[in-house]
Parts: C-alpha cells; sequence; structure tokens
C-alpha cells in the first residue's frame, strides 16, 4: 500500500478545516494539489474518506472513523524522530474541542494557559456550543473530545464525570437576598427570576428536580445563554439560578453566589469521548491537564 505521509498530512488539515480552501492556506499548496493528494488517498484506501461540494467538505463515515488514527500515525512518527523529550518541546499541530459556554468562559481559559506554556507550538481550537452539539460534535469526529453535561446517551460517546456542580442563586453584591448565607427555592417566590430557555439542558435538569416537587418558578426572562442571564443580573434585572461553574473563579466585583437548597440540585459535568477512539498525544495532554484542573475546581 502506497500511502505517503503527505497524503496523511493533507487529509487531516482538510478535515479539521472542512474546506479544501483553508487547507491550502495551511499546506502552503495550490488547490489541485490538495485535490491531487486527497484523491491518492481514497484510491489506495479504496473508500470515499470526504464528500465535497463547492462550499465545504464533510467526513464520511469511514473518514470520521480514519481521522483519529491518521492524527495518531502522524504524531508517533513524529515522536519517533525526535524522541517523546525533543517533541514536548517542538510538537506541532492543532488540538479541536468542543465545550459548553461556562466552562469555555470561565474555566477554560486558566488550562489552556498552562497547555501554552508547557506546548508553546501546539494551536488549540475551541467550539463553544450546546450540551447536545458537544456530543454531536465529538461523535462525528468534528472534535477530539469535549466538555459537556451528562445527559442523553449517543450510542458513539461515552461520558467521564469528573464533577458535579451545584446550582446556585446568582445575584448582586446590593440585592437583599445577598446577605443571606443560605436560600431555599421558597425564598424566591417572590423575586424577578431570570432563567435559560427551554432546549437549554440545565432548564431540563432544573425542570426535572422541581416539577415532581411540584415547584414552577415564575422566569420573568428566558436568555439561551448563562452567560447572557448573568449580565442581564449584573444589570440589576432580577436574579438568576446557575451552575456555580458558570460563574467566575474568583471574586466578581457586582455578582455574588449563594447556596440553594430545599431541594439541591447539581449538574454533572465531565469530558465526553468517542467511544473506542485513542486522543492524539497532544489532544491527550490537554485532556490530562482539563481533568486535573477540573477535578480541583
Amino acid at each position: 500500500m502506497a500511502i505517503d505521509l503527505d497524503q496523511l498530512r493533507t487529509f487531516v488539515a482538510v478535515a479539521e478545516a472542512q474546506s479544501l480552501t483553508r487547507a491550502t492556506d495551511t499546506l502552503h499548496l495550490s488547490l489541485p494539489a490538495v485535490s491531487r493528494r486527497l484523491s491518492a488517498l481514497e484510491e489506495e484506501l479504496g473508500v470515499a474518506l470526504l464528500t465535497r461540494s463547492t462550499r465545504r467538505v464533510a467526513l464520511t463515515q469511514t473518514g470520521r472513523e480514519f481521522l483519529p488514527r491518521a492524527r495518531r500515525l502522524l504524531d508517533e512518527l513524529e515522536e519517533s524522530l525526535l524522541g517523546i523529550r525533543e517533541t514536548a518541546a517542538r510538537r506541532r499541530g492543532l488540538v479541536t474541542i468542543a465545550c459548553i459556554p461556562t466552562a469555555a468562559y470561565y474555566f477554560l481559559p486558566a488550562t489552556l494557559a498552562n497547555f501554552a506554556r508547557r506546548f508553546p507550538h501546539i494551536r488549540v481550537r475551541v467550539i463553544d456550543l450546546s450540551a447536545d452539539g458537544v456530543i454531536d460534535a465529538v461523535a462525528t469526529g468534528g472534535a477530539e473530545f469535549g466538555i459537556g453535561m451528562e445527559g442523553a446517551a449517543h450510542p458513539e460517546v461515552e461520558f467521564r464525570l469528573l464533577r458535579h456542580d451545584p446550582f446556585v442563586l446568582a445575584c448582586r453584591r446590593d440585592h437583599p437576598l445577598a446577605k443571606k448565607r443560605g436560600l431555599k427555592w421558597a425564598d424566591l417566590h417572590n423575586e424577578t427570576l431570570v432563567g435559560v430557555s427551554r432546549r437549554s439542558g440545565n432548564r431540563l435538569i432544573l425542570d426535572r428536580a422541581l416539577l415532581p416537587r411540584g415547584i414552577q418558578p415564575s422566569w420573568r426572562y428566558e436568555t439561551e445563554h448563562l452567560s447572557t442571564s448573568l449580565g442581564l443580573v449584573e444589570a440589576g434585572l432580577g436574579v438568576a439560578v446557575v451552575p456555580r461553574l458558570a460563574l467566575p473563579r474568583d471574586p466578581h466585583p457586582v455578582l455574588v453566589a449563594r447556596p440553594l437548597t430545599d431541594p439541591r440540585i447539581d449538574r454533572a459535568t465531565g469530558v465526553v469521548l468517542r467511544h473506542g477512539a485513542v486522543p492524539a498525544p497532544a489532544a491527550q495532554a490537554l485532556l490530562d491537564l482539563l481533568e486535573q484542573n477540573m477535578t480541583r475546581a
């Protein structure tokens, strides 16, 4: 079988860019040269790895299965040639991860800064998506792994629990509820509540826990993202119930979080992985850092 490294590199670059044109910039090749390499690889394998259109390309099922193997082959060769220690200092490449917005906004930056210090030549692409979007991105090979919430089972992915995040009340420091150390859901009866839409995984967790107890919060405002709801709270429009992870780790100049019980509701947060896929060494290094930081947070 006459598959060469240039063909593998071209396939990985096109799959990650989801575009032949964008891949030409990464590879510093002409569009015909990229097309020839892909055609030669598919002809040698005897299967189609990509479907092409005028605007974008998409991985076939075989392509999705082959992508992590191609990444691993390229990375293993680099390690063999340079040595593990030298590779850690000189490795270049791209790691794509999918992440729910709450983790991407407040938690992920510190981990990425740590990763950049250790591997300065590796680029990281973060796709911030809904919880369902994270699962789909990992399942289809659009991301090497994801950070998401435990939810509906998917036959092609597995969820690795890292932490439980309690839902808390977020309010302004000058709000009367900020003076209390702890709150119950009954304390919110007369408050102006800011919530997220019914399409949100966080809303589903709350509804499943509250409705059987006969608790039906009256959400005055509904947003698509938790960061938007916190913006409304900061502007003084109401108070919000959010996972603790959605709030800054360091003290915020305007917002505070107060425990919320009776009932206490937790959200399971963790890593989403494709069944049977082995992350490339660079992706595994980032995954290891994320797991360490999330379990300590």
